[in-house]
C-alpha cells in the first residue's frame, strides 16, 4: 500500500481521492487490477470518523470505486476547501509594518491559490494592495 496521509475528516476529500488514486496507479498493476485495488484498499487510508463511515456500509453495497469515491466526497463535503475567487486578490493588502518583499511573497502565495489571473490584472491587484509608504516609493 502506498504511503499517503490518512483521511480523518479535516482535509479536502477530493484531494484525498486524487492522491490515493495516483498512488495506486503508480504501482505496476495490470489495467484490470486497478479498480479492484482502488476499491479494496481505500479503507486503509481512512481514520477516525471516516473509517466508521466506511464500515457502516451494508455488505456488497459498493460495487465500484467511482461509487465509493462519490459517496466519500458527498459525506465529507464539509471539509472541501472553498475555492478562492479572483476578486479575493483585491483583498490582499500590505500591512503597515510589512516589508515590500514580505508582501510580494504573500501576494504570490495568495495568487497561486486562485484560478489563472492575467498578469496585467495581477499587477493592478498588487499595486492597489500596497500601503501608502510602498505605493509612494514605487512611483
Amino acid at each position: 500500500m502506498p504511503e499517503i496521509p490518512k483521511f480523518n475528516g479535516t482535509t479536502d476529500p477530493n484531494e484525498h481521492v486524487t492522491y490515493y488514486t495516483c498512488a495506486i496507479k503508480e504501482n505496476d498493476l495490470e489495467d484490470g487490477e486497478i479498480e479492484s485495488v482502488l476499491l479494496n484498499k481505500f479503507e486503509e487510508t481512512l481514520s477516525k470518523g471516516a473509517i466508521i463511515w466506511y464500515h457502516n456500509f451494508p455488505p456488497n453495497y459498493i460495487d465500484s470505486f467511482a461509487m465509493l469515491a462519490n459517496s466519500f466526497v458527498k459525506e465529507h463535503a464539509g471539509a472541501i476547501k472553498v475555492e478562492t475567487k479572483k476578486s479575493d486578490l483585491f483583498k490582499v493588502r500590505q500591512k503597515d509594518n510589512e516589508m515590500l518583499r514580505e508582501f510580494v511573497s504573500r501576494f504570490q502565495m495568495e495568487r497561486m491559490d486562485l484560478p489563472p489571473v492575467a498578469d496585467d490584472w495581477a499587477v493592478q491587484y498588487f499595486t492597489q494592495g500596497l500601503n501608502v509608504r510602498s505605493s509612494m516609493a514605487s512611483q
